[in-house]
């Protein structure tokens, strides 16, 4: 990976509390990992930053190396790597997603 796309993906991972690099958009996930990590954060009522992968293939190759991580989506709070849809998955089924946003002063809107 190159420096420019490593400071392009810095920038979008310090560009807000909460960043999602997915396939597709918030409103418009392309595939069904994304979409469960859409859902997850939506319900939790997090604020999120999507970075649609789709759009810039140096992105989209650029974040499992920037990361160390295989796959597609990743989530970020607060500049630090938490994971991908299965450990999303898990840590919000466990009830561990609310306690580590709270940890990191993410509020979360309850309807």
């Amino acid at each position: 990976m190159s420096e420019a796309v490593a400071d392009r993906i810095r920038s979008e991972v310090e560009s807000s509390d909460v960043v999602l690099f997915m396939k597709g958009t918030p409103v418009f996930p392309q595939c069904g990992f994304s979409n469960t990590v859409v859902q997850v954060l939506t319900y939790l009522g997090v604020q999120f930053k999507g970075v649609n992968v789709l759009e810039d293939d140096e992105i989209r190759h650029g974040i499992k190396e920037f990361s160390d991580w295989p796959t597609i989506p990743q989530l970020y709070v607060k500049g630090e790597f938490v994971g991908g849809c299965d450990i999303i998955r898990e840590m919000f089924e466990s009830g561990e997603l609310r306690e580590y946003f709270s940890s990191k002063d993410i509020a979360l809107e309850t309807a």
